[in-house]
């Protein structure tokens, strides 16, 4: 190995890095899938800290729809998703109200689903 490290030390160094980086997603696609995986986290009750696509990935809805349905505001660019918390913050109203606006349209959308 040191040998080849002396004769091809790019080559070496571009397949360490290639190699850590696939082992880093590798890892993220194994935790992802054992925590989603889990029932505990299927249709779970929507709490404050939760962003919608944190709820639709548990209620296995699309984020997009609870975001037009709810009348919720869309990502922006540049900064990460919204919390229900951070929802209620913004318009100015209690965050028990955006989850009863959440919770509203999961029903609708589950019922939509149910009827196609």
């Amino acid at each position: 190995m040191k040998q080849l490290f002396k004769t091809h030390p790019y080559a070496v160094g571009g397949f360490v890095v290639a190699m850590a980086v696939t082992l880093f997603f590798l890892f993220r696609i194994t935790a992802s899938a054992i925590y989603w995986n889990d029932p505990a986290h299927h249709n779970e009750t929507v709490k404050p800290w939760m962003t919608i696509g944190y709820v639709a990935k548990s209620w296995k809805l699309s984020p997009r729809e609870i975001d037009v349905m709810a009348d919720l505001p869309l990502p922006q660019e540049g900064r990460g998703p919204l919390t229900i918390k951070e929802i209620a913050t913004l318009r100015g109203v209690e965050v028990d109200e955006v989850i009863r606006q959440v919770n509203a349209t999961i029903v609708i959308l589950q019922l939509k689903r149910a009827l196609q």
